[in-house]
């Protein structure tokens, strides 16, 4: 989080809840369904943070991060790419939060009534 800490995210403690799961999110980004399950499980980690989630925060600093990395490489075509990919997953991010807090309720009184 080197990158984020310069850009000024260094207190955005979130960040590290999506680079856990985000390898697994690439490395099966042909897979339809297991990026989905990625956020899920993303999502259940991040519903216990308490803070300020700002996702857009992650793109920037992401692809900060790939520009360095790979700066002889890097064009267009990669930028394009992985906004694309970060896009969708904080798509997938955002429509599941808060749904955790919720599912949690239902799932609790669902056990009392056991």
């Amino acid at each position: 989080l080197f990158n984020g800490a310069v850009m000024g995210f260094g207190q955005s403690a979130w960040m590290n809840i999506i680079l856990d799961q985000f390898d697994d999110i690439v490395m099966n980004v042909a897979n339809n369904y297991r990026p989905k399950e990625e956020c899920d499980v993303c999502s259940l980690v991040m519903a216990k943070y308490r803070g300020t989630i700002n996702l857009s925060e992650f793109k920037a600093v992401m692809l900060a991060s790939l520009r360095s990395l790979v700066p002889k490489d890097w064009d267009g075509n990669h930028e394009v790419a992985w906004g694309w990919l970060w896009e969708n997953v904080e798509r997938m991010l955002k429509n599941l939060m808060g749904k955790p807090q919720i599912q949690e309720k239902a799932l609790e009184r669902l056990i009392m009534s056991l």
